[in-house]
């Protein structure tokens, strides 16, 4: 199967999982580190986002996140968060994305004197500039931010009260990430009862370093959203005539249509899967998952979420109609009130789709 990858990315689309430091331009992380004397392992903006690729490729989540300190370098002073922010969205916009989520920790924004709320207002304020450049090319996006809690730090709820301060002005959610194994999500209970007791939704990062058990962790904490979560397959076996039985994890991840926020050139370069050949998208997708499919960090990744539209294109066979069911999953399970989710796919998938 073969789709125009000019096509794909005409079509409207929608992204949940998409972290603001890793979709930083290489350009722009080249710039801004010339500007504050912050020293970087390549001598061009080419060279440079290579060397992001290269250096994520380990397979390890941790290397993978370690890449990162650059592109929080540049992300201190609230002049860059605003531009970072704002060609993020261009970015998203330029993709035929018309719903995306972005998602960053502002406690590692504030090494330069700002509090993690100016953070936020910055992001906030760059977001605006970017949807205002983005309909000035005739393009319609909404952009909202998730906040995140590093869950390797000591656990608090200071996060989810500013996620929740900020509800009105943009910020749509909540999230922690960071290292996973070994940091399991019930540490973070009393934020999340905190969110829960406010109506703030949340996802988790959870089956991308950890098995099952961390799924079973941040099902617990009451998400209806798992970052990742492809390791899900492990509680996924089949008896001996050969059907399929799913182990209770996986048995109510699907029939809580709880969903899945699946990355699949992220996952290969973290070792989540050991290859695009091996990744359960199309399992998963076929078991009736609430299955979507993500860029999660563009700049490691040298992804947009057209380029995984074409993974799934390219290695599990997807056609326009299984396109436009992945399209659809994501759409339902945007945090945005019903009725702008019913708009969304009313008034815009839909129509673009059929």
């Amino acid at each position: 199967m073969t789709l125009d990858l000019d096509l794909l990315r005409s079509l409207p689309k929608v992204s949940l999982h998409d972290h603001l430091d890793g979709g930083v331009r290489p350009a722009t992380v080249f710039e801004i580190a010339a500007e504050i004397g912050h020293p970087l392992p390549a001598d061009s903006p080419v060279a440079l986002g290579r060397w992001f690729a290269e250096s994520a490729d380990s397979g390890s989540l941790v290397r993978y996140l370690e890449t990162f300190d650059h592109t929080v370098a540049v992300m201190q002073r609230p002049q860059d968060i605003r531009r970072v922010a704002r060609e993020f969205v261009e970015d998203l916009a330029a993709d035929g994305v018309v719903y995306g989520e972005t998602r960053y920790a502002p406690e590692r924004l504030t090494e330069g004197g700002l509090s993690e709320a100016q953070a936020v207002e910055a992001v906030r304020d760059g977001i605006a500039e970017g949807v205002a450049a983005a309909a000035e090319q005739g393009r319609t996006i909404v952009v909202h931010q998730l906040l995140d809690a590093m869950r390797h730090e000591p656990p608090s709820t200071r996060i989810a009260e500013l996620a929740l301060a900020y509800r009105d002005q943009g910020v749509a959610g909540f999230d922690i990430a960071g290292p996973e194994d070994g940091f399991p999500a019930e540490q973070w209970a009393d934020a999340f009862a905190v969110l829960r007791e406010q109506l703030l939704p949340f996802t988790i990062h959870a089956g991308e370093a950890a098995g099952v058990e961390s799924i079973r962790g941040a099902l617990g904490c009451g998400t209806r959203r798992i970052g990742h979560g492809v390791r899900i397959i492990g509680d996924i076996s089949h008896d001996a005539d050969g059907e399929v039985v799913l182990g209770p994890v996986a048995a109510y991840v699907r029939d809580a249509r709880i969903t899945l926020e699946l990355c699949p050139s992220s996952n290969v370069q973290t070792g989540a899967v050991a290859s695009l050949a091996e990744h359960p998208f199309r399992v998963l997708d076929e078991l009736g998952f609430r299955v979507t499919v993500n860029s999660d960090n563009q700049l490691m990744s040298s992804t947009t979420l057209t380029g995984e539209y074409g993974v799934l294109v390219e290695h599990f066979g997807y056609d326009l109609p299984g396109l436009r069911r992945i399209t659809l999953n994501a759409a339902k399970s945007a945090f945005l009130p019903f009725d702008q989710r019913q708009a969304l796919i009313n008034d815009v998938i839909l129509p673009a789709w059929t």
